[in-house]
């Protein structure tokens, strides 16, 4: 899965030459995102982090209307806090970025225009990218779980989860990691647990069946007659190695809470 980095510019013709420069130099490592708005740059990031996507670079223009860069770049941190953040400027803005660095911890701020990109754009990514580099931000691309430390239905969708062999990370809904998969959901903490799937889609409060169905698992049976049914079997070792000692028998390896 390659690390994102995203740009938003709501001039089109801004936009696009960004992207395209980026592309040019970092798209055979990174996937280039762009958009032409705050607003929906924040969608985009919210489906990143449902989907366990890094983001390595934040590219945002000062100037643009019903949310600023630096108002984007404030609200973005919350969702990916170790994403470096560039404020793309005009010579007029410079007092702005420049306290924008102690205001959203700004990484870098670039003036435009930034041709020839080779002298003025490249150098500064590159160190950026560098620095983000340095740390661990390998994807998750297990599925996610968020709950309530105690409670009884987070245990058994782990448990259910466990039972059928399906890897799952799990994150505590009142802890940074948890609150923040919640934001990107839209989801409030009174309606958990919530399993978000490899594909970025949020399950609230889901039932057995409707994880069974999402996440691959047979839930009907594939045929009118049966001749050995074993119930309760799930995925153990055990059963597994009884039924795989009958050959040419068709076989139906049922969990003990389906109905």
């Amino acid at each position: 899965m390659k690390p994102v980095i995203l740009s938003v510019d709501d001039d089109p013709g801004v936009s696009r030459s960004v992207a395209r420069d980026l592309r040019r130099r970092y798209g055979e490592q990174y996937r280039i995102v762009r958009a032409e708005s705050g607003a929906g740059a924040l969608d985009a990031l919210k489906e990143l982090t449902l989907r366990g996507t890094p983001v390595a670079i934040l590219l945002a223009d000062y100037r643009m209307p019903n949310m600023s860069g630096m108002e984007f770049l404030e609200q973005a941190m919350d969702l990916f806090p170790t994403a470096r953040r560039i404020l793309l400027t005009a010579y007029a803005d410079t007092d702005a970025a420049i306290d924008a660095i102690n205001v959203i911890d700004l990484d870098y701020y670039l003036l435009k225009p930034w041709d020839p990109p080779e002298e003025k754009l490249y150098p500064v990514l590159d160190a950026q990218l560098e620095a983000w580099c340095a740390y661990d931000h390998r994807a998750v691309e297990d599925t996610k779980i968020v709950g309530h430390r105690w409670s009884a239905r987070s245990s058994e969708i782990r448990e259910f989860l466990a039972r059928n062999q399906l890897p799952y990370r799990w994150y505590m809904s009142d802890e940074s990691e948890g609150a923040r998969l919640l934001a990107a959901a839209g989801v409030a903490d009174d309606r958990l647990p919530v399993v978000i799937t490899t594909e970025g889609d949020a399950l609230i409060e889901p039932s057995d069946a409707e994880l069974g169905n999402r996440l691959g698992l047979t839930v009907s049976p594939s045929e009118e007659f049966y001749d050995l049914v074993v119930i309760g079997g799930g995925q153990q070792p055990r059963t597994l190695r009884l039924v795989g000692h009958v050959p040419a028998v068709r076989q139906l390896i049922a969990g003990e809470e389906l109905p």
